[in-house]
């Protein structure tokens, strides 16, 4: 646990979601093509994966696919599709040793058969599992997590379960995707990209923000200290007043 030693348990975040961003300029900058960098990018995600486990964080949540990624040039597409199941395939050992649970968050219905058949076999695996979640956000959306969420709660009504006055904010949460899961508490961005890009629009609400310059394919277990280190220095108000601030 080098590099936190020194940070009490309650002073780290509990759940950590990382924007993994950067992947194709690596890859441009060293004259490689952008597929490269998504294959020097799973590297970075085994280094969060191990420094969470290292550092107590219980969820770890990663911004793999967003649902506007499809807009990305055909081959590109078809390249990350691949890198995912090849993922899902190399790493369901790993998980089941490490004693991971896996949860995956994200429209699974436009994602190619294969592809989703290696999802529902990893989760599978991972079903019995008790230890930190890994939590895959695979064609995702924020605005369509909310959508779906309106949804699911209107079509509630119009079955008579609930009313529309029950409607309050841990309903809404239920109904989310990402339903008995904490919130994030420290949300990461690589690239240096100031902006939330559409993830968990709802979650983050109250979630420190720690954004670095450097690329993903290029962050390691240093950066995530740094990040943990700079979290614990954070007041976490809530809205409210700090201890400091409060009137005697």
């Amino acid at each position: 646990m080098a590099g936190l030693e020194d940070i009490p348990l309650d002073r780290r975040p509990k759940h950590v979601a990382i924007i993994m961003d950067g992947n194709g300029r690596w890859a441009q900058q060293r004259g490689l093509p952008r597929i490269e960098g998504h294959l020097r990018g799973v590297e970075s995600v085994r280094n969060a994966m191990e420094a969470c486990r290292d550092f107590g964080v219980q969820v770890l949540t990663l911004y793999c696919l967003s649902s506007e990624n499809w807009k990305r040039p055909a081959q590109e597409l078809e390249f990350l599709m691949a890198l995912l199941k090849q993922y899902l395939i190399a790493e369901r050992e790993t998980l089941v040793e490490h004693n991971l649970r896996l949860r995956v968050i994200g429209r699974r219905d436009d994602l190619p058969q294969e592809v989703q058949a290696e999802i529902d076999a990893t989760l599978e695996a991972c079903r019995n599992n008790t230890g930190m979640t890994l939590c895959l956000a695979i064609n995702y959306g924020a605005r369509s997590e909310l959508v779906d969420a309106v949804r699911a709660l209107s079509a509630r009504v119009e079955r008579g379960e609930i009313r529309v006055c029950d409607i309050d904010e841990d309903m809404i949460s239920s109904a989310l995707y990402t339903a008995g899961i904490p919130d994030p508490d420290l949300l990461i961005r690589t690239s240096g990209e100031m902006r939330v890009s559409n993830f968990l629009l709802w979650q983050i609400s109250y979630a420190e923000i720690w954004v670095t310059e450097t690329l993903w394919p290029e962050f390691d277990r240093s950066h995530f200290v740094q990040a943990v280190r700079d979290y614990a220095t954070r007041s976490r108000r809530f809205g409210g007043l700090s201890e400091a601030a409060r009137p005697s």
